[in-house]
């Protein structure tokens, strides 16, 4: 392929500028237009569509959100809609699509793929880290660290007021980022959708805590796995201790990428650009065991991914 282009869609996450920089670099590298698609399958369908060159992503490694913006676009999945940005692709001649986005872009790809033959490639890029065929999505490392600031800085005040904190955090229906950062953060409770949890018991235990002189608890709860306030006002009824709740919000959707997200960025652009060049097949890439990986768009959703040890450790270190 010659002529290739890319877009982020979807919930926008810490990374997705820098995986937008290696895709072009590569590409220019291997003597590929490269096309930039603004505001995901939103701009697609309108062609909102330019060619990008090597100045397009000086400086931009650093920051967080996509500089090509990014859309929710519950009408692409109408094929009509789909046409429109095939057709779109088409008059600029743009031979394959390199996608950034979680389940619900990747699910857009698929459409592509199966409706029109279109070459996709879809790399991970959502803070949920909620795709189970990779172990980690682009920007879920940064979310986490983001996740910790927060913890850290509650703690200092929890116990200085001698309080029950419940700290909201992103995540869906996946726990990830609670439980991640409930074990870096020396959380005490971590509730999270795929595990069930018992409210009398926690009450009773932060009662107890509270007796023999450990004044300050903090519960993570993941968005998926209850109401926040609903919690809150239980615990309080059943201990008698009150529980300040704190909803962190999009902050953690923002923010300069780690590391750890920018490396990830940088294997994932170059080897979804490698792919296209090669006129390879349509596919997901991700990484498992520190190694990049591809599979087909069909087992992107595939098999349960949550760490049953890692809860299990939470739990103990908590007691």
């Amino acid at each position: 392929m010659k002529k290739i282009a890319v877009l982020t869609s979807g919930g926008d996450a810490p990374g997705m500028n820098a995986c937008i920089r290696a895709v072009v670099r590569t590409a220019l590298n291997n003597n590929m237009d490269i096309y930039g698609v603004e505001r995901g399958y939103a701009g697609l369908i309108k062609g909102e569509i330019s060619r990008l060159g090597t100045r397009s992503v000086s400086d931009m490694i650093h920051k967080g959100g996509t500089f090509l913006k990014t859309a929710r676009c519950p009408e692409f999945k109408d094929k009509e809609v789909q046409k429109e940005a095939v057709e779109a692709l088409s008059a600029y001649g743009i031979e394959g699509l390199i996608v950034i986005g979680g389940d619900g872009t990747f699910r857009g790809a698929k459409d592509l793929i199966e409706n029109f033959g279109v070459p996709v490639v879809g790399i991970p890029g959502t803070i949920d880290n909620d795709l189970s065929y990779t172990d980690f999505t682009l920007g879920f490392d940064t979310a986490v660290n983001t996740v910790l600031w927060a913890i850290n800085n509650l703690r200092d005040t929890m116990h200085s007021h001698d309080r029950v904190c419940l700290l909201e955090v992103m995540g869906r229906q996946c726990g990830d980022i609670a439980l991640y950062a409930g074990v870096a953060g020396g959380a005490e409770y971590v509730l999270v959708p795929e595990v069930p949890y018992d409210l009398d018991e926690i009450s009773a235990a932060i009662k107890k805590s509270y007796l023999r002189g450990k004044t300050s608890n903090m519960i993570i709860l993941a968005e998926g796995a209850g109401k926040r306030d609903e919690i809150a006002a239980y615990i309080k009824e059943k201990s008698g201790i009150s529980v300040k709740v704190t909803n962190f919000g999009y902050i953690q959707r923002g923010g300069s990428p780690n590391m750890q997200d920018r490396l990830l960025a940088a294997r994932f652009g170059y080897k979804a650009v490698e792919i296209l060049r090669d006129d390879g097949e349509s596919c997901a890439v991700g990484i498992k065991n520190n190694k990049i990986i591809t599979v087909p768009f069909s087992e992107v959703n595939n098999g349960a991914k949550f760490d049953k040890n890692l809860y299990e450790i939470a739990r103990v270190l908590s007691l």
